[in-house]
C-alpha cells in the first residue's frame, strides 16, 4: 500500500521534529506512537484503512443484529425520543406526559412508587396516552408489582388494533439495583412477573437489565456491557425454569449509558447487540437475540460546574447512541447534577432543551434516515468487534468466578471496576482528560453552589474531585469575601512568559484560586508586587532561560516580603543550578498531580 507507505513517513517527520530526534529512532511503525489506549486496554490506531476490514454484517433485523434490531423501521421516526417523568401525582404526571408528547417526545419513562408517581394513581397519570403509539417504560423499584397490577388493569380495557404494537417495560432491575445500592423488587418476584408478561397479548418485557448502575460506579464500555450480559444470564437461567428460551429472552432488555465520547458510543451500542445475540444463539434461539436497547445519557460525564457545556456531551451522547442503533434514547437534563432549580432556570427549559436535542439531531439532520450510517467504516467495525471481545471476556470471568451473584457477592465486579475509576480519576486529577468548564477553562466568576449541591450522591462524576475544590473555595469566599488568590509573577517579556502565565491562571483557577497578575515584573519590581498584593502564595512564570539568570533572585525577593510558598511554572531542571536558599517551593507542570497539588495549596491559605 504506497499511500500508507506515505503517510508513515509523513507520521515520522512530523514525531521527529517535534520530538528532537531522528526520524530513523522511531522505529519501523513511528505511528503506534499515536496510539490510544481505552480503560478496557483496547488500541485505538490514528489511522483505519483496508488492512483493518472485516467481513461485512448482515442487514438490520438479521442475526447478530450487529446493524439493528430491526429490519423495518420507520426511517422518518428514527429512534423513540423518550423523557422520564417523575412527577409525585397522577394528575401532574398525565399533564406531563401529555405535554411531552404534544411537543415532541415519543416514548415515556415513568417514575412510580418512591421515584415519582404513587402505583394506585398510575390509571390517572395514563390516562389518554394512545400506547401502540407511545412505548411506556415503568421505573417503580419496591413497587413494580403493583405498579404492573395497575397497568396491566388498565391496558385490559384498552382497545387496540393489534395488541403486539402496545410495546411496555415493566422495568424490574433486582440484579443490577443490587450492584447500585438501590431498592428494588426481589429476584423471584422479578422472575415470576415475566411470567405473567408473557402471558401477555401485548409486547411486555418484565426485566431490565441496567447497565448504567455499572457505568455510573466507573465501569468502562468492555465492564459495562460484560457485566450487564452476566447479570442477563442470570435471568435467563431463572426464567428458563418455567418460560422456553425464546420466549425468556423476551422478556429482557438493556439499558446503557451513551457518553460524549461518539465513536465509542456507538461501538457500544453495535456491540452490545452483538453480545446478546451470540447468548440468544447458545440457548437455542438466535432469533429472539434482539433485545431492546434504551440508551440514557451518561450522568458521570455531567459537570455541577459551567454545566452549560453539558448541552455539548449530551448532544454528542445522542448523536451516538442514535447512530449506534439505540431503540430508544434518554437525554438528562443539563442541570441533572443540580439540585432542582439551583441555576434559576425551570425544569420546564431543562427538559426542553433535552427533548430538543434530540429532535434537532432526528428532524433538521435526519439521522434517522439511514440505518447504521456507521457500518463500513474501517473504525467502527474494527472498534465494534474489539469492544465485544474484550466485554465477552468479562462476562467470562464473571461466569468462572461462579456467575453474576456469586461476582457480585465476592466483589469482583466492584473491584475491577473500581480499579477503572482510579485510573480515570488519575486521568481527571493530572488532566491527561479534560472535563471543560472543571478541570480546564474554569469560571471563577461562577455563583457558588448551594449546601444541597454539594452533598455527595451515587454516580462517579468525572470532575467530582475538581468540583469538591471548587466547593472550599466557594466556602472561603463565604468567610473572608474574597476567594484564595496566588501571585503570578511574570519574567521577561509577554512572549517568554505569556503560555505559562496562561497555564498557571487555567490550573489555579480549576482549584478555586484566584490568580493576581501585575504584568511584566524586573527583578526591581518583584518585591513591591508580592507586598501589595498580600499573596502568601507566588508563582513565578517565564522561560527556561529567563529563570536561570531571574528566578534565584525573584525568589529571594519574594520571601523577604513575606510570601510563605514560591512556586515555579516549569520543570525542576530549569533551575537544578539555584542554591537550596533559592529555590522555589515546588514546581507545577503539565505532568502534576493538579488535585492533590492544588490541595495543598488551599491548605495553605486555609481553605
Amino acid at each position: 500500500m504506497p499511500e500508507y507507505s506515505a503517510w508513515r513517513t509523513g507520521v515520522a517527520g512530523v514525531l521527529a521534529k517535534t520530538r528532537k530526534v531522528d526520524a530513523a529512532e522511531l522505529g519501523d511503525e513511528p505511528e503506534k506512537l499515536l496510539d490510544q489506549v481505552t480503560y478496557d486496554g483496547l488500541t485505538v490506531a490514528p489511522l483505519y484503512t483496508r488492512r483493518n476490514e472485516l467481513p461485512e454484517q448482515p442487514l438490520p433485523g438479521a442475526f447478530p443484529f450487529v446493524r439493528g434490531r430491526e429490519a423495518t423501521r420507520d426511517v422518518h421516526r428514527g429512534w423513540y425520543v423518550s423523557a422520564r417523568v417523575a412527577a409525585r401525582t397522577g394528575t401532574a404526571a398525565n399533564t406531563e406526559i401529555l405535554t411531552g408528547l404534544e411537543n415532541g417526545i415519543s416514548s415515556i419513562w415513568l417514575g412510580v412508587g418512591e421515584h415519582g408517581v404513587p402505583a394506585a394513581e398510575l390509571p390517572a397519570a395514563l390516562a389518554g396516552l394512545l400506547f401502540e403509539l407511545a412505548p411506556l417504560t415503568l421505573d417503580a423499584g419496591t413497587a413494580t408489582a403493583e405498579a404492573a397490577a395497575q397497568l396491566f388493569s388498565v391496558l385490559d380495557d384498552y382497545t387496540a388494533p393489534e395488541r403486539a404494537d402496545i410495546r411496555v417495560a415493566l422495568g424490574a432491575a433486582p440484579l443490577t439495583s443490587s450492584f447500585a445500592g438501590r431498592a428494588d423488587i426481589g429476584f423471584a418476584e422479578a422472575i415470576a412477573l415475566a411470567g405473567q408478561a408473557a402471558a401477555r397479548t401485548e409486547s411486555v418485557r418484565a426485566i431490565t437489565v441496567d447497565g448504567t448502575a455499572f457505568h455510573d460506579a466507573g465501569a468502562a464500555d468492555a465492564q459495562e456491557l460484560g457485566a450487564a450480559v452476566a447479570a442477563g444470564l442470570e435471568y435467563l437461567r431463572g426464567l428458563t425454569g418455567d418460560l422456553p428460551a425464546a420466549d425468556a429472552l423476551e422478556q429482557v432488555d438493556f439499558r446503557f449509558a451513551a457518553t460524549d465520547d461518539q465513536f465509542a458510543t456507538i461501538a457500544k451500542f453495535r456491540a452490545a447487540r452483538q453480545l446478546w445475540a451470540r447468548v440468544a444463539h447458545v440457548c437455542g434461539a438466535p432469533e429472539s437475540g434482539n433485545a431492546p436497547q434504551h440508551a440514557v445519557s451518561s450522568a458521570a460525564m455531567m459537570s455541577q460546574r459551567d454545566p452549560w457545556v453539558n448541552l455539548l456531551r449530551t448532544t454528542l451522547a445522542a448523536f451516538g447512541a442514535g447512530v449506534g442503533g439505540a431503540d430508544t434514547v434518554t437525554v438528562l437534563p443539563f442541570d441533572s447534577a443540580l439540585p432542582p432549580g439551583e441555576l434559576g432556570v425551570s425544569a420546564a427549559f431543562s427538559e426542553r432543551m433535552a427533548r430538543n436535542t434530540q429532535l434537532l439531531l432526528l428532524e433538521e439532520s435526519h439521522l434517522g434516515h439511514v440505518q447504521d450510517p456507521g457500518a463500513g467504516s474501517w473504525y467502527v467495525e474494527d472498534f465494534t468487534a474489539a469492544l465485544a471481545a474484550k466485554a465477552w471476556e468479562f462476562m467470562q470471568e464473571i461466569e468462572a468466578a461462579g456467575g453474576y451473584l456469586a461476582a457480585l457477592d465476592s466483589g469482583l465486579i466492584a473491584e475491577r471496576i473500581a480499579e477503572t475509576k482510579a485510573a480515570r480519576d488519575a486521568d481527571v486529577a493530572h488532566r491527561r482528560t479534560a472535563v471543560t468548564g472543571v478541570n480546564e477553562f474554569p469560571n471563577l466568576a461562577e455563583k457558588p453552589l448551594s449546601a444541597a449541591a454539594r452533598e455527595p450522591g451515587r454516580v462517579a462524576r468525572y470532575g467530582a474531585a475538581f468540583e469538591a475544590l471548587r466547593d472550599r473555595s466557594d466556602a472561603y469566599l463565604a468567610e473572608h469575601g474574597a476567594r484564595p488568590q496566588a501571585l503570578l509573577v511574570p519574567l521577561g517579556t509577554v512572549a517568554e512568559h505569556n503560555v505559562r502565565v496562561t497555564f498557571i491562571a487555567n490550573l489555579l483557577a480549576s482549584g478555586g484560586i484566584e490568580s493576581v497578575n501585575p504584568g511584566p515584573l524586573d527583578i526591581d519590581g518583584v518585591r513591591a508586587a508580592a507586598t501589595g498584593s498580600g499573596a502568601k502564595i507566588a508563582v513565578l512564570c517565564g522561560s527556561d532561560a529567563r529563570y536561570g539568570t531571574d528566578a534565584g533572585p525573584a525568589v529571594t525577593q519574594l520571601r523577604a516580603a513575606g510570601v510563605q510558598t514560591v512556586l515555579l511554572a516549569g520543570p525542576e531542571k530549569a533551575v537544578a543550578g539555584l542554591s537550596d536558599d533559592q529555590r522555589p517551593d515546588g514546581f507545577l507542570t503539565a505532568r502534576i498531580d493538579a488535585v492533590a497539588a492544588l490541595t495543598s495549596l488551599l491548605e495553605k491559605v486555609g481553605a
